[in-house]
């Protein structure tokens, strides 16, 4: 499960540099790598929302173990 967490993590780290690219500079990287509307996209958006789902879990299981 410690790869999955990793993998979890760096993919939430890539997306939050992409918000600060947005916010900062009103540059999306994703939709300029991968184009904006596409499927491939949003596959990748999804695929970073479920890691930040995962990331939640492990924050509870880490106050839990305390």
């Amino acid at each position: 499960m410690e790869t999955i967490q990793k993998i979890a993590l760096a993919l939430n780290i890539v997306g939050g540099l992409n918000w600060a690219l947005v916010g900062l500079f009103d540059f999306n990287l994703v939709s300029a790598v991968f184009g904006a509307d596409s499927v491939l996209a949003n596959v990748i958006y999804v695929l970073i929302g479920i890691c930040a789902a995962i990331n939640i879990g492990i924050l509870f299981m880490h106050l839990e173990s305390e």
